[in-house]
């Protein structure tokens, strides 16, 4: 071990994806999934062979680390995307089909929030769910420095513009926040 803090130890998958309402035959898309597939190889067990799970990330070498896993894990259900979520449109997910989309730790990374949410809510069908995780504004030994976090108010503000209606908001750890909202 470095030292270094992640995983399951800041915010365990296997809960959040519980707490989401995943299931069966879901389409999902984690929007910004980095190289690990933290939330996309539990995901890709709960819809199982007949749902899909969306890896999308900016980052092809991400994306690359995650098609290997797939690959030795023999999950054909994970399909690899490459987008800048930044960018209306981008993505290659057809617009209204996912029934839920995962930002997890992706909009502190970016000046062009309401962008990403833009996309993410074009991407999800009616009465479908994005799930929001950040990290909370508190003092931290790790994490983004406090000028990058995103106050949990602005996100709200932003999602209830947008036209989602909140539906829940939970505990992601002990570092971050949680919010689920349905698209009208």
């Amino acid at each position: 071990m470095t030292g270094i803090i992640g995983g399951n130890a800041l915010i365990d998958a296997g809960s959040l994806l519980d707490k989401v309402g995943l299931e069966e035959k879901m389409r999902v898309a984690d929007l910004g999934c980095g190289s690990s597939g933290h939330f996309v190889f539990p995901a890709a067990l709960l819809v199982g062979k007949n749902g899909i799970i969306y890896a999308v990330d900016i980052l092809r070498t991400a994306l690359e680390t995650i098609t290997k896993r797939a690959r030795a894990e023999n999950l054909a259900n994970i399909k690899t995307i490459w987008s800048n979520l930044e960018i209306f449109g981008a993505t290659k997910i057809e617009a209204g089909s996912l029934d839920i989309a995962l930002l997890i730790n992706t909009l502190y990374q970016s000046h062009k929030r309401a962008e990403i949410l833009r996309e993410s809510i074009r991407l999800i069908k009616k009465n479908g769910r994005l799930v929001i995780v950040e990290w909370k504004n508190i003092a931290t030994p790790f994490g983004p420095p406090a000028e990058e976090r995103v106050k949990k108010e602005l996100v709200d503000n932003a999602a209830r513009k947008l036209g989602l209606k909140p539906e829940t908001e939970f505990e992601a750890g002990q570092y971050h926040y949680g919010l689920i909202y349905t698209k009208l």
